[in-house]
């Protein structure tokens, strides 16, 4: 029940972000935002850190280097939502990012990348996304 609960953060979360960040865009530019907010998310973590103890820090130099790519994905996550918000609007945003979402993460339960226990994938999970590839195109019209 927790991890729903945070998943469903998570989402508003990612949401109320690219609105943020698509409005701090307009006035300074999309790279210049994701920069910024980058910083601050960094700054924000490093607060949490140091309040919470939670993690160990003698660990963080054996983090596997293509994880480390996590952040540069961030930079390039704010960019293209922002853009995309800017282009179709937020609804069609997220619906489509939840797509892509759901899409990559069928490959990687499948597939077993980045070490993830591999998972067969059967037609419910199928028919699933094809009903919320089916409720983008209705939102479209």
């Amino acid at each position: 029940m927790k991890g729903l609960l945070f998943a469903l953060l998570a989402g508003a979360f990612v949401t109320l972000q690219g609105v943020a960040n698509t409005q701090i865009s307009a006035g300074i530019g999309t790279w210049p935002a994701a920069a910024l907010t980058q910083f601050i998310g960094f700054v924000a973590a490093l607060i949490i850190w140091a309040l919470v103890r939670d993690g160990n820090r003698r660990e963080l130099g054996r983090v596997h280097p293509l994880y480390l790519s996590g952040g540069a994905l961030a930079a390039i996550i704010i960019f293209t939502n922002v853009t995309a918000i800017q282009q179709v609007g937020v609804t069609m945003t997220i619906s489509v990012l939840l797509i892509a979402q759901l899409c990559i993460t069928f490959l990687i339960d499948s597939m077993g990348w980045f070490g993830v226990r591999k998972q067969r994938m059967r037609w419910p999970q199928f028919i699933g996304i094809a009903l919320m590839i089916a409720g983008v195109i209705i939102l479209k019209f």
